[in-house]
């Protein structure tokens, strides 16, 4: 299922996604599920966010398994 918005701009989902994000090089800043800003931490392994409603993301979260 397809979040209602785009996690990095915060817009309804189907919007642009800046260059350096579709790079890869940018965390996620927004909620998917409600587009409110997230409480990012870049850390050197990767990122973690929070969201006041619905917790914590990590970008190992977001690796396919291996």
């Amino acid at each position: 299922m397809t979040p209602p918005f785009n996690v990095y701009t915060g817009e309804p989902a189907g919007t642009a996604v800046p260059a350096a994000a579709a790079l890869g090089l940018e965390p996620p800043r927004f909620c998917g599920e409600c587009g409110r800003r997230m409480i990012v931490q870049v850390r050197p392994d990767g990122w973690s966010a929070r969201c006041s409603r619905h917790g914590e993301r990590d970008s190992t979260d977001q690796e396919p398994q291996r």
